[in-house]
């Protein structure tokens, strides 16, 4: 038989099985980045007490390393508010302002940042910037140039390096402002156009960022701070930096910096620690629902005991399909325990939220998955303010209302991944 009629080339065929080997080892890492390893997150016994007692919060402050601060917080909801308020601060600017982002594209919208920075910097105003290389790839390194000619400093987190290779993984994922030392923002938005005009398959994304004022930015600076001697090599300093004002009234809250010591972060304590001690009620708003073994028994264990868990992810407008349907996956044992999952339907939704009955609320960078959680160096603050808990929850039905509750008979649809998604579903289902 003629060798072209009888199968395909030797060399095809290898560059096939190394290609597939390729791919194999690529998904491998791929699952090991969203749903482990992890550690096991056990709390054998916590504080007996309501959330808003002092025990409590002292509690968790201590098991997160956190500083208890005063602070005065107003939620942000979408571009349309936040974009402007972000504005304001930096064209207000006196002393300093200090930006770290994952994602800062190179569009209109983040061109309008630029020439704000920029105009402050010709004032005399000193400004820094540092952005994740990997999450802004696409952004040049040229775009800044302005900013520095003005005279403000900007430097790439973690770049690709010889010497830095092995610490490739690793990404700042946060996304803060401050300025002077008195206002601060803390969310889930990058600067992008997506959180403003959209883009081709999805109107603006939909997300929060929180604008906060009092003792507690000096926990955002302190961020900021940490990565900026990482990326430029100063200590920060400097007038204006550290101009915080004291304050006996506003909500108590501090700021949860956390960064992967031994596959273990702050904020993974932090969420995992609320979802234990809720009595009555956790909202959970993230993009990308991946909880590993130790978040999916704390929230099973929750519902049977009669918390009102309510999850809402991203739906059809996902910017990563393939983590939507494993999102699928683990939500099935979730909700045959008795929580309930929704997914957005109107856009990507990408808020990272958390209410806990009521009284705390967690906003900040971290997603519901591991990455965040054992991998990004990641910001959040939690702050004990029913009034804002109200207002968060307003949100979060407002959100409902637009979206599609998964029942048990959608989950049980295997859909395209078949044997491969069997396979994980029995594997979720045995240590869950």
């Amino acid at each position: 038989m003629d060798r072209k009629t009888s199968g395909s080339h030797p060399l095809t065929r290898t560059l096939a099985t190394v290609g597939g080997g390729a791919l194999l080892v690529g998904t491998g890492a791929a699952l090991v980045n969203l749903f482990g390893p992890a550690l096991p997150y056990a709390i054998h016994e916590g504080p007996d007490c309501d959330l808003s007692d002092d025990e409590f919060v002292r509690f968790l402050t201590v098991v997160t390393n956190g500083t208890l601060r005063r602070c005065h917080v107003i939620r942000l909801r979408n571009g349309e508010e936040f974009y402007p308020a972000q504005f304001e601060a930096i064209r207000d600017a006196r002393h300093s302002i200090n930006l770290e982002y994952y994602e800062f594209g190179n569009g209109k919208v983040p061109s309008v940042f630029l020439d704000a920075l920029v105009e402050r910097a010709r004032a005399g105003v000193q400004v820094r910037l540092t952005v994740d290389a990997a999450g802004s790839f696409q952004t040049s390194n040229r775009f800044f140039d302005r900013l520095r000619a003005a005279g403000g400093q900007m430097r790439w987190y973690n770049p690709l390096r010889p010497l830095t290779w092995q610490r490739i993984n690793n990404r700042t994922h946060r996304k803060l402002l401050t300025v002077d030392g008195k206002i601060g923002f803390i969310g889930g938005a990058g600067i992008d156009d997506r959180w403003f005009y959209g883009t081709r398959k999805s109107p603006p994304w939909r997300d929060t960022v929180l604008r906060v004022e009092g003792e507690a930015v000096a926990g955002l600076v302190s961020t900021f701070s940490e990565n900026w001697l990482e990326s430029a090599g100063e200590i920060l300093s400097g007038a204006g930096q550290f101009d915080f004002q004291p304050s006996l009234d506003g909500a108590r809250g501090f700021v949860v910096i956390s960064t992967p010591h031994g596959g273990g972060t702050q904020a993974r304590i932090l969420f995992q620690t609320l979802i234990h001690t809720a009595r009555k009620s956790l909202c959970i708003t993230t993009p990308y629902f991946l909880p590993d073994h130790s978040a999916r028994r704390a929230l099973i264990h929750a519902a049977r005991r009669g918390v009102h868990v309510r999850i809402l992810t991203a739906g059809p407008r996902i910017d990563h399909p393939i983590v939507r349907k494993m999102s699928r996956i683990a939500s099935r044992h979730l909700v045959e325990a008795g929580a309930e999952v929704y997914e957005y339907q109107p856009a990507m939704i990408h808020a990272k939220l958390l209410t806990v009955d009521s009284q705390w609320c967690v906003a900040g960078s971290t997603n519901f998955d591991h990455r965040s959680f054992g991998l990004n160096d990641e910001v959040n603050l939690a702050v004990l303010d029913p009034a804002l808990a109200s207002t968060l929850e307003n949100d979060f039905a407002d959100d409902l209302r637009e979206s599609e509750r998964l029942t048990a008979a959608v989950l049980r649809d295997r859909g395209f991944l078949g044997t491969a998604e069997q396979i994980l579903d029995r594997g979720i289902r045995r240590e869950s």
